[in-house]
């Protein structure tokens, strides 16, 4: 395809750039730490730490995974943790180490957790004591030979740490009771560590940095195997698109996990290559805490990353538009697409454009996103990185014309070697080095990128397709809507016919209400012919709404229907 959204780059922006510049990300790490010393690196609660003393801890860390537990180079090391110090400490150590870091959601349940620990193979787990007794469940299943404990307050300063430790544990009582013989805990280690020195380690940009499993929204999560050189490149290739705003003076707010992979890239790595502060944001999910994180005057904010679900939640609440956003230059969304009402309302508040990004987990993440100058919300995911190349094609691989939807393939030295121990997947996955993402995609003259949805999620209502993200983005334009999601269920008549959840912020709101109002934008093939009303619905950590999750409830609960319905059919 021709390279057209060149001619929408901002002029400072190259469209090539050097993705080998960087090294590993150890060396983006170190000379960081090295360059901006003195400069606030991580901030948590009442604590920040700068560029040295995240050094130390590092090499600590590191000293202690090669002298106590003598791991090897290549061993993996699963990180089971929320936005905590520890967290850059752990991941930046072992990879210091040449261990693959295992990033894993500590709130997955006991089963997932075994899935992800038995396809990785980790050998060492890094837990938050909040979650050490859902790995208890699982611990004689799998193959983990070190589990070592992290408490919120263990590196926090002064008596905040202790304190925290004892409210968490004895006061509110969220530190569930476990049984980990031999388990030693992360302060105890960083000291262990401080009593020899680092060994050296031949790192390779080509070397597997990370298994990243997907979010496994579609499906039995995958890892991807992601490499210091894809990750560095894709840092490389942000670095160069984000010049026109951002410095080596900015905070940013890191509410989302670090261990999913846009926040690991955007927050984690971008920061640290810039030089920047992180604001790490514990417990998202409690608005009320997460602002006065924000309203802090000690913190000069500028930048912050979301999802759609995040950026909803703050301007809801009444306290948001007491945020000084005098500093904010940036607002970043990804991870799920941005509907247009909460943009909306975001731009109202704040004064600042949310800037649209997409990517996957096997592309680092990064694959396009919206130039960092604009004036408004979009409605698209912007334009390809530099150094990056896409592709429209039909089911056969066929390339297709400017304006016309279909499978969107990616190629650039951000996607990944392949899917961990799965050779079959991979070569079907990347074929010639092009990535097909399994998402429909469309891109207009000016090379703007508009996700229409998921190949696995779209309806097919009577031969004409349905994109549930158009249905959606309708629906919660409905001031009497707070979210909504849709699936395709089993029809006698159109084959499939789209049904709709809805979270309501107007407890009247009827069915008739709401297929009356989504009949004002939609034909009437898409419009919900089922409506579900809901306390909330099912979210990954990142906030996609698990579209799967709801399919499969909802086929249970109508199990004996659509079964019928689908005998009929023939």
């Amino acid at each position: 395809m021709e390279q057209i959204w060149f001619k929408s780059y901002d002029a400072s922006i190259k469209h090539e750039v050097d993705v080998d510049a960087l090294g590993t990300i150890v060396d983006v790490f170190n000379q960081s730490a090295e360059k901006f010393a003195d400069q606030p690196a991580y901030t948590s609660v009442k604590t920040t730490i700068n560029y040295r003393q995240a050094k130390e801890y590092v090499d600590q860390f590191t000293s202690f995974l090669q002298n106590e537990l003598h791991l090897k180079q290549g061993d993996r090391l699963a990180v089971m943790m929320a936005n905590l110090l520890q967290y850059p400490v752990v991941v930046f150590g072992a990879l210091q180490a040449g261990v693959i870091v295992v990033n894993t959601n500590p709130l997955y349940t006991s089963e997932e957790m075994k899935h992800q620990l038995l396809d990785s193979g980790a050998n060492t787990v890094v837990i938050m004591e909040n979650f050490a007794n859902i790995f208890e469940k699982i611990k004689d299943e799998v193959p983990v030979k070190n589990v070592i404990i992290v408490r919120v307050g263990d590196l926090l300063h002064g008596l905040w740490g202790v304190g925290i430790n004892f409210i968490l544990k004895y006061v509110a009582r969220q530190i569930p009771k476990y049984d980990l013989p031999g388990h030693i805990l992360f302060k105890d280690a960083i000291k262990k560590g401080s009593d020899k020195s680092k060994k050296p380690v031949e790192l390779s940009n080509q070397d597997v940095a990370l298994l990243q499993y997907t979010g496994g929204t579609t499906g039995l999560a995958k890892g991807a195997m992601l490499t210091h050189h894809n990750v560095c490149a894709n840092l490389a290739q942000a670095a160069e698109w984000v010049t026109p705003k951002l410095n080596s003076n900015e905070c940013m707010v890191s509410p989302l996990p670090l261990y999913h992979i846009f926040s690991f890239t955007v927050n984690l790595m971008i920061m640290c290559h810039l030089g920047g502060h992180n604001v790490l944001i514990i417990n998202p999910r409690d608005t009320k805490k997460f602002i006065s994180q924000l309203r802090r005057r000690d913190l000069k904010i500028t930048t912050i990353t979301c999802v759609n679900t995040l950026f909803n939640s703050l301007v809801r609440h009444p306290d948001f538009k007491k945020v000084d956003f005098s500093g904010w230059k940036l607002s970043l969304g990804g991870g799920a697409a941005v509907q247009r009402n909460v943009a909306n309302q975001w731009q109202e508040i704040t004064g600042t454009p949310i800037v649209e990004a997409y990517g996957l987990t096997e592309t680092s993440p990064g694959v396009c996103v919206n130039p960092v100058t604009i004036s408004r919300y979009t409605g698209t995911v912007g334009l390809p990185l530099p150094s990056t190349d896409i592709s429209i094609r039909d089911e056969q691989g066929k390339e297709l014309p400017i304006g016309e939807s279909g499978l969107l393939w990616v190629k650039g030295p951000q996607v990944m070697k392949g899917y961990w121990n799965k050779p079959e997947e991979t070569e079907e996955a990347i074929q010639d080095g092009w990535l097909d993402t399994g998402d429909i995609a469309k891109i207009d003259e000016n090379g703007y990128i508009k996700i229409v949805d998921r190949k696995k999620d779209l309806i097919i209502v009577s031969g004409f397709n349905v994109y549930p993200n158009e249905v959606e983005d309708v629906l919660t334009l409905n001031p009497r809507i707070l979210s909504a999601a849709v699936i395709g269920v089993p029809d006698e008549k159109s084959g499939e016919v789209v049904k709709a959840f809805i979270v309501a912020k107007d407890k009247s709101l009827t069915k008739k209400d709401v297929v009356k109002y989504a009949r004002k934008y939609l034909t009437g093939y898409k419009l919900p012919k089922h409506v579900e009303f809901r306390d909330h619905l099912p979210e990954t950590a990142v906030g996609k709404i698990l579209r799967r999750q709801l399919a499969a409830e909802d086929r249970e609960k109508h199990k004996e229907e659509y079964e019928k319905i689908i005998q009929d059919r023939g």
